[in-house]
């Protein structure tokens, strides 16, 4: 809430953006809250879309105060007449634009706003708000609302059953993107045995019988769409043959679990995919808590790697996601942990425990205690 207040005082557009149902509207909602200068467009439905459809430019040019347009991907010519409306110099409007596509996936809307608008990411439900009691739930539901919100594990299933069919039958094709559902589908579920492993299109491509181009296209939907993430590579110069291809990622860790066929707790713990499981959901909490902003992985050929590098004004913080009660240090840590003159290394973990020290610059913590605070240097 406090980073889409600073933002819509600063610049005279914002832009929210997440998946589809992560709870953009109830963001929304709640700053919008008490003030009497709201106008909201919503382009989902029919009477929002249509009210803005005859007469975009003009109808936007007389409103004053604060002026959401919800789920704009869904008009893309509102990107370009936003552009003089928001150079004005009085400056008598500022909007709010809630999107469930990126900027890149939406031709223009980067060329139109550059300069004029400032982005959040919008994640789902994140360890932050529902406390350390409901890590569980929130690794096995994932992080859309409904379903982890919902009555049972069954219900919830369902959910987002719905989900992923709506998304690839209706929400993608509304974005003008004219791929098949079922192999979109498809590719998405195959993605998700690829979770956590160096991203490699060609074999993609070949497991599904499509040329590399085509595997890119259903890479680029699914990624631009925030369902599926591409981390990116760190490299320099070490003397050392570094990896420098992205690992991917299912984004949510409830749809991780349906493409993977798992039911719940107990299925997850014998899963051989257990720690990438929780690899992924780990790496989207401190995403959430510190912004996706210079956030890389790290490896080298020989095996040496780093789930997660962080820069923050000019320091280095490095991030192991360990499925394990109490990991120790390892090899690869104390490689990471030299070669990129790491300030801090945590090693992120489920269990309820006291954090503690590995050695002088590796801390063993539960993630549901580890906070932005810790970014800070020592005094």
């Amino acid at each position: 809430m406090a980073a889409v207040a600073t933002r819509v005082a600063e610049s005279p557009a914002t832009v929210l953006l997440g998946a589809r149902q992560v709870g953009k509207t109830t963001l929304a909602e709640m700053f919008c809250a008490g003030r009497d200068d709201v106008t909201w467009f919503d382009l989902e439905t029919a009477r929002g879309f249509e009210s803005l459809r005859a007469m975009p430019e003009k109808t936007l040019s007389e409103k004053r105060g604060l002026v959401v347009l919800d789920e704009v991907q869904r008009m893309p010519e509102l990107f370009r007449l936003l552009r003089p409306l928001c150079d004005r110099r009085d400056a008598p409007a500022r909007f709010l634009l809630l999107g469930s596509a990126s900027p890149d996936l939406v031709r223009g809307v980067s060329e139109s706003l550059a300069g004029r608008a400032q982005f959040v990411q919008v994640p789902g439900l994140s360890l932050d708000e529902v406390g350390a009691d409901g890590q569980d739930r929130l690794w096995i539901r994932g992080g859309f609302p409904p379903a982890f919100l919902a009555a049972d594990p069954s219900a919830a299933s369902r959910w987002r059953e719905g989900f992923v069919q709506t998304f690839v039958e209706r929400d993608v094709p509304r974005l003008g993107i004219r791929v098949p559902a079922t192999a979109l589908r498809r590719f998405w579920s195959m993605a998700a045995h690829y979770h956590g492993q160096l991203l490699n299109l060609a074999q993609l491509g070949r497991a599904m019988g499509v040329a590399p181009g085509t595997a890119r296209h259903y890479l680029d939907i699914l990624c631009g769409t925030y369902v599926l993430r591409q981390l990116p590579p760190w490299h320099e110069n070490l003397g050392k043959r570094q990896v420098k291809s992205a690992k991917l990622y299912v984004r949510d860790s409830g749809l991780l679990h349906d493409f993977l066929g798992v039911s719940g707790m107990t299925d997850l713990l014998a899963h051989p995919r257990l720690g990438a499981s929780w690899e992924g959901f780990a790496l989207e909490q401190i995403l959430a808590l510190v912004g996706e902003r210079d956030a890389y992985f790290w490896a080298t050929q020989r095996g040496a790697e780093l789930d997660l590098l962080l820069l923050r004004r000019g320091r280095r913080y490095g991030f192991e996601f360990k499925a394990s009660e109490a990991p120790k240090r390892t090899p690869a840590m104390r490689i990471a942990r030299d070669d990129l003159k790491l300030d801090r290394l945590w090693v992120l973990h489920p269990a309820a425990a006291a954090p503690y020290a590995l050695d002088a610059r590796i801390e063993a913590r539960p993630l549901a205690q580890w906070t932005p605070a810790l970014l800070q240097p020592p005094p």
